[in-house]
């Protein structure tokens, strides 16, 4: 069964920094799809950032390119999303899901959960 667990939220003022991390267990991140969503009250979910499964290609929302990184560490079956230069309107849960595919840039391709984790962006 695979299990993904976020850590990393919190609270931070405008202009910091946060980076969350997603082990799995179960899966291999290294081989398989990943990718960080978040859904702020009221709004649906959307995605963030997405990377591919072996050649590690990735993907940005437009509201995060230049200031959001994914990355992998194979190692440790670990997935992050450093997060600078943050915003009020970045507040939100983010969760990071897996995929069964090498490739998924769509939310409806991704088959496993983690259970989110807050970051919150305020003065």
């Amino acid at each position: 069964q695979v299990q993904l667990v976020e850590s990393g939220g919190g609270l931070v003022q405008p202009g910091g920094s946060l980076r969350l991390s997603c082990t799995a267990s179960g899966s291999t991140l290294d081989y398989y799809a990943t990718g960080w969503f978040r859904q702020a009250p009221g709004k649906a979910r959307e995605v963030v950032s997405c990377i591919t499964g072996s050649d590690g290609r990735t993907y940005y929302a437009d509201s995060v390119k230049g200031r959001f990184a994914i990355s992998r560490d194979n190692a440790k079956n670990t997935a992050y999303l450093q997060m600078n230069s943050l915003k009020p309107e970045d507040t939100a849960v983010y969760s990071c899901a897996t995929s069964r595919t090498v490739v998924a840039w769509w939310e409806y391709e991704y088959d496993y959960w983690g259970q989110g984790t807050q970051v919150t962006v305020s003065s």
